[in-house]
C-alpha cells in the first residue's frame, strides 16, 4: 500500500501535509502535489493533514488513474519538503468535483 493524491489537490495545493512527511516524497507540480508512491513509507501521517481530503490509501476502488498519475509525476516534477504558498484561489476550488480537467503537468518550483 501507498498512499496517493486524487484530484482534491488541483488547484487547491494547500501543502500542509509536506511538512510532516518524515520521508520527503511529496512532489510538486503547477496547481496539485504528488506522492512517490515508491518513497511513501505508508506511515500516513500526511492524511489528515489534508484540509481538503486530497490524500487516500491506494486500496480504495478506482484509483489505479491517480496511482499512475502520481508515480509518473513524481519522476518528473521538484521535490517540496515546506510548506509554499497556495494559490490565492485555493479556497474557491475546495470541494468542487471533477477537476481533473484543470490538471497542469507542469513542475511547480519544489524547494
Amino acid at each position: 500500500m501507498t498512499y496517493i493524491v486524487n484530484d482534491n489537490c488541483i488547484r487547491c495545493k494547500l501543502m500542509d501535509c509536506v511538512e510532516v512527511c518524515p520521508v520527503d516524497c511529496f512532489y510538486e507540480g503547477e496547481n496539485m502535489l504528488v506522492i512517490h508512491p515508491d518513497e511513501c513509507i505508508d506511515c500516513g501521517v500526511c492524511e489528515p493533514e489534508c484540509p481538503v481530503e486530497a490524500i487516500v490509501p491506494d486500496t480504495e476502488p478506482g484509483l489505479e488513474k491517480w496511482l499512475e498519475l502520481n508515480a509518473d509525476y513524481a519522476e518528473k516534477w521538484p521535490n517540496i519538503t515546506r510548506i509554499g504558498t497556495p494559490p490565492e484561489d485555493a479556497d474557491e476550488w475546495r470541494g468542487k468535483p471533477d477537476k481533473f480537467q484543470y490538471f497542469s503537468s507542469k513542475p511547480g518550483k519544489g524547494d
